[in-house]
C-alpha cells in the first residue's frame, strides 16, 4: 500500500503533466462519476442504511439525486464556464486583449462529513474536476460503510493518477494536513475547522469551510399552520435531524406556539405513525457517542417535553421530540443540536425575534415562515445567514444555481453548480499586448512632465457615464 506521501507525489505529478486541463478529460471524468451512481445505487443505499439507517427515499434524494443533478448541470455548462471573460478597456488599452482566465488550482484536499457521507464529498469533487484539479478525498471514518464504498468506487471509475482516496481517523487526517495542498475543502464541525485552519496557515493554503450552527426558524404572522407544521417537521427530522441546515430551534409567539403544536403532532403521526420507532422512514443516530450527547442535552434541558422524548440506546434511536418553555440559557440552546430534538422559544414581537437571531453567530441557514410578504422581507433584510428560505426548510440547498455556504462562524466560501467551479478555479487577470503604439507609450516614460501626466490621466480614468472601464464583458 502506498504511503500518504507517495499518493500525493503521484497525484501532483499527474497535475503537473497537464492531463486534467483539457475540457474533454474533465467531461469524461464527470461522465464516469455519473456512471458510478448509475451502476452502484443498490450498494450506495445499503451503505447509507448501515451507517445511519437512512430510508431509501431520503438517501436517494440527499445522497444520489442532488449530486447527479449537480453533475448534469456542470456537464451542460462547463464549456461556457471555462471561456475567458473579457473586460472593458480604456483608451490606453484599446488595442489590448484583456480577460479573466479560470485556471485549476492544483491538488486539492476534500474532507467529507458523516451525516451525508457521499454527497458532502462528491459534490465538491464535481467542482474540483470541472475546474481541472487533481484531488485527494478523505471520507468520514464515522460512516464506515460509506467510507469503504467510496474507497472502492473512486479508483474504479475515476483516473487513479489524478484522484485518490485516503481513509483513516483523526491521526491520519492530522498527518495528511501536514502536507501542502493548493486548496482544502472541509465540511464538518467548527472545532475541527479551527484545526484545519491552523494546519492550512503553515502553507498559506486557501480553505473553504462548510460548517453549521444553530439555524433558526422564525414563525410569525398569518400563515397556513397545517402546511407550516408539515414543512417544519420534514426539514427538522429528515435524516433524524442530522443536517447542518435543519431548523435547530423555532421562534414564535405563545399564541402561534399553541396553534402550531397540535399540527406538529398531527404531522409527526402522519409521517412516522403512532410509534416512530417502528417506522422505516425514521433514521437513527450515527454512533453511541452522538446518541449519548443528545440524550444528555435532553436531560439537562429545563424545558418541557410535549412530544416524544423516548430513546433506545441499543438501536441508537431517539424519538422526534419537541420541547417548549425553553429559555435562552437552556442546555439545548448552547450548541448545535444535530438530532431529532426541536426546542420552541417564545417571543412577543417580530423585532424581538430578529434581535434574538442577530445576537448570535450567523447561521448556515435561516428560515422565515409567514404568509405576510412584509414579514419575510423584513427578516431577509435585517438578518444575515449563509442561506435563506421562506416557508420551507432545506429546499434552497437543492438548487445548483444557488451558492451553498456559510458566513462568519457557519463557514467561508460556497459551492454547488457554477459556484463549485469558481471555488476551485484561480481567476487569472490577463492582458495580451503587442509592440504597436510605442509612440503613445512614451507618455509614461521618464523624464516625467505635467503634460504627459495629464494625457495619461485622461486616457486611463474611467468616465462617469457608464463607468465602462470597470465592467466585464
Amino acid at each position: 500500500m502506498e504511503s500518504q506521501k507517495q499518493v500525493l507525489e503521484r497525484v501532483r505529478g499527474a497535475f503537473r503533466s497537464g492531463v486534467t486541463r483539457p475540457v474533454q478529460f474533465r467531461l469524461t471524468q464527470l461522465e464516469a462519476m455519473m456512471s458510478l451512481f448509475e451502476d452502484n445505487e443498490t450498494q450506495i443505499l445499503e451503505a447509507m442504511h448501515k451507517d445511519l439507517a437512512k430510508p431509501k427515499f431520503e438517501a436517494v434524494l440527499s445522497e444520489i439525486e442532488i449530486v447527479v443533478n449537480d453533475i448534469c448541470c456542470t456537464i451542460s455548462n462547463l464549456q461556457t464556464w471555462m471561456q475567458d471573460s473579457y473586460v472593458a478597456t480604456n483608451l490606453a488599452t484599446k488595442l489590448d486583449d484583456c480577460f479573466v482566465r479560470r485556471e485549476p488550482l492544483g491538488v486539492v484536499l476534500i474532507i467529507g462529513a458523516w451525516n451525508y457521507p457521499l454527497q458532502l464529498i462528491l459534490s465538491p469533487l464535481i467542482g474540483a474536476i470541472a475546474a481541472g484539479n487533481c484531488a485527494i478525498l478523505k471520507p468520514s471514518e464515522i460512516s464506515q460503510a460509506t467510507e469503504k464504498l467510496i474507497a472502492e468506487l473512486i479508483p474504479k471509475y475515476l483516473s487513479q493518477e489524478c484522484y485518490a482516496v485516503i481513509c483513516g481517523g483523526a491521526e491520519e487526517t492530522k498527518t495528511l494536513l501536514e502536507n501542502k495542498f493548493d486548496h482544502i475543502f472541509y465540511t464538518g464541525s467548527q472545532s475541527v475547522a479551527r484545526c484545519i485552519l491552523q494546519a492550512a496557515v503553515v502553507h498559506l493554503t486557501p480553505v473553504t469551510l462548510e460548517l453549521g450552527g444553530k439555524c433558526p426558524c422564525l414563525i410569525y404572522g398569518r400563515l397556513d399552520m397545517k402546511a407550516a407544521a408539515k414543512r417544519l417537521v420534514w426539514a427538522k427530522f429528515f435524516n433524524a435531524g442530522q443536517s447542518c441546515v435543519a431548523p435547530d430551534y423555532v421562534l414564535c409567539t405563545a399564541e402561534t406556539r399553541e396553534m402550531l403544536l397540535p399540527f406538529i403532532k398531527e404531522a409527526l403521526e402522519s409521517f412516522y405513525g403512532s410509534e416512530p420507532q417502528q417506522s422505516p422512514d425514521m433514521g437513527r443516530i450515527v454512533t453511541d457517542r452522538h446518541w449519548n450527547r443528545l440524550v444528555e442535552l435532553l436531560k439537562k434541558s429545563e424545558g418541557k417535553v410535549v412530544i416524544g422524548g423516548q430513546s433506545v440506546k441499543e438501536t441508537k434511536y431517539i424519538a422526534p421530540t419537541v420541547v417548549v418553555d425553553v429559555k435562552e440559557s437552556d442546555a439545548l440552546m448552547q450548541e448545535e443540536i444535530f438530532g431529532p430534538i426541536l426546542p420552541i422559544l417564545t417571543i412577543k414581537s417580530l423585532d424581538e425575534g430578529i434581535n434574538f437571531m442577530n445576537e448570535r453567530e450567523k447561521p448556515l441557514a435561516l428560515y422565515a415562515f409567514s404568509d405576510e410578504s412584509q414579514v419575510v422581507k423584513t427578516v431577509l433584510e435585517r438578518t444575515s445567514s449563509g442561506g435563506f428560505c421562506s416557508n420551507d426548510g432545506i429546499a434552497h440547498m437543492t438548487l445548483p444555481g444557488l451558492p451553498f455556504g456559510g458566513v462568519g462562524a457557519s463557514g467561508m466560501g460556497n459551492y454547488h453548480g457554477r459556484w463549485s467551479f469558481e471555488t476551485f478555479s484561480h481567476k487569472r487577470g490577463c492582458m495580451l499586448r503587442g509592440w504597436g503604439l510605442e509612440r503613445v507609450n512614451v507618455l509614461r516614460y521618464p523624464p516625467y512632465t505635467e503634460s504627459n501626466l495629464s494625457w495619461l490621466r485622461w486616457a486611463t480614468t474611467a468616465k462617469k457615464k457608464g463607468w465602462a472601464s470597470c465592467s466585464v464583458m
